[in-house]
C-alpha cells in the first residue's frame, strides 16, 4: 500500500522528470514536445503541496467544512501530503 507521502513525492518527481525531458536537447524533438504537452496540464509542485494542506485541514476540521464541491473531491484517502520529504 502506498503511503500518502510516497504518493505525493512520486507526483512531484514525475513533474520534475517531465520538465527535465522537455529541456533535454539530446532527446528527439517528439519526446520533448510530448513532455511539454503533458506538463501543460500537470500540477506544479507548489499546487501539489497545497492540495495536501487542504486535505489535511479538511480531515482535521481546523477551518470548518469545505465547500461541498471541494468536499466531494476529497472523500477518499488522501491523495497528497503537504510536507516535502527533503
Amino acid at each position: 500500500m502506498t503511503m500518502v507521502n510516497e504518493r505525493t513525492r512520486s507526483v512531484v518527481q514525475t513533474w520534475e522528470f517531465l520538465r527535465d525531458l522537455s529541456r533535454n536537447e539530446s532527446l528527439p524533438e517528439s519526446i520533448r514536445i510530448q513532455a511539454k504537452r503533458l506538463l501543460r496540464h500537470y500540477p506544479e509542485p507548489a499546487a501539489i503541496w497545497l492540495a495536501g494542506k487542504a486535505e489535511e485541514a479538511r480531515r482535521a476540521d481546523k477551518h470548518g467544512p469545505l465547500h461541498p464541491a471541494l468536499g466531494l473531491w476529497l472523500v477518499t484517502d488522501p491523495l497528497f501530503c503537504h510536507e516535502s520529504p527533503d
